[in-house]
């Protein structure tokens, strides 16, 4: 007998991985005639969410950004509305492989913090279920050839389908568990991600010279964080670098700029050093630690922010736009492999 008669999976995606989960997951539930309904929840309103039906599982899927759920899927949490059904939390995170060993990415606080909402909210948690899909984010990688990323799609298929099954026959599924001890040791990263690092990287990508104002990252964007600037895509701090933009370009015209971001932490530091030494002069003891952290992070967001829109404004000139482009990773072929998740035939 069935546990659940229906289930109710919202989901983010940007490539495809955590769509694919929900797909997954759906298939399984209609094989043993459980209703199933999936939401995109870059489509809907995310601030008036509709209660879920009573009797149904409901699931969260997405990525993990920085060790924990990118902010519109933990935003989307937040505003859920009060019940009391059993849910399901899923993730899509970096993974790769070796030989034929699939090394896992890391969740961090994604399930803790998540858990922490839904049980406020009355909610109880059936299963933290990581799914250990190819990585998008040919920003900090190159990119995983064909073979790698079939593999870790036929095998992570399989690991959801056997997931599903375990949780429609009333089992609960905490596989996320047994890596708390190092989830907790990165635990401080998440925060600085959320706080900082995200802002950081929605301020590396452009589009080059290729781009043909087709506005196709533009009106594909799931958060709207595109916006034209000057007759080309301009990246504004709201971005979350889920790589749908770069992945899905037709022309391969969107990239991560490396090399002026190196540019920047060097201008950073000068800015900082001088203002330490001529303004503050010494002052700046153990008590003020957190006073220096505070400051160092508006500095450099504030460069980031300022040097962004002159390199956005100076890449219509082609030897600045060729400096800008030969000096990113994701240019190169041995690097920029871009990813979209497989579908199934």
């Amino acid at each position: 007998m069935n546990a659940f008669p229906k289930f109710q999976i919202y989901y983010f995606s940007g490539t495809g991985n955590s769509k694919n989960v929900a797909l997954w997951m759906s298939n399984s539930a209609l094989k043993h005639g459980i209703e199933s309904q999936i939401i995109n929840i870059a489509k809907i309103d995310r601030q008036s969410i509709e209660k879920p039906p009573s009797d149904a599982l409901v699931i969260f899927v997405s990525p993990i950004h920085g060790f924990n759920y990118p902010p519109v899927m933990l935003n989307f949490i937040s505003h859920f509305p009060k019940g009391n059904n059993k849910v399901l939390l899923m993730n899509t995170r970096a993974g790769m492989l070796i030989g034929k060993y699939v090394t896992p990415g890391l969740t961090g606080i994604a399930f803790f913090l998540s858990s922490i909402l839904l049980l406020i909210k009355g909610y109880s948690i059936q299963g933290m279920v990581p799914v250990d899909l190819p990585s998008n984010w040919i920003s900090v990688h190159p990119g995983l050839n064909e073979r790698t990323v079939k593999y870790l799609h036929t095998k992570n298929k399989e690991r959801v389908s056997q997931c599903a099954e375990k949780i429609i026959s009333g089992k609960k599924d905490f596989k996320a568990l047994k890596e708390v001890v190092q989830d907790i040791i990165i635990s401080p990263v998440s925060v600085l991600y959320y706080f900082v690092g995200r802002f950081c990287l929605a301020k590396t990508y452009y589009a080059s010279g290729d781009c043909n104002n087709c506005d196709i990252c533009i009106r594909n964007c799931p958060v709207k964080a595109i916006i034209k600037v000057k007759d080309r895509p301009y990246w504004t701090f709201k971005c979350e670098s889920c790589m749908r933009c770069m992945s899905n370009c037709p022309k391969k015209a969107i990239e991560t700029g490396h090399g002026y971001v190196l540019g920047i932490f060097y201008i950073y530091s000068a800015v900082t050093a001088i203002f330490y030494k001529f303004f503050i002069k010494g002052q700046i003891g153990p008590d003020n630690e957190i006073f220096k952290f505070f400051f160092d992070t508006i500095v450099f967001l504030v460069i980031l922010a300022i040097s962004y829109r002159g390199i956005h404004y100076c890449m219509r000139f082609k030897l600045f736009e060729k400096l800008i482009v030969y000096s990113s990773l994701t240019k190169y072929k041995f690097w920029g492999r871009r990813y979209k998740a497989l579908k199934d035939q």
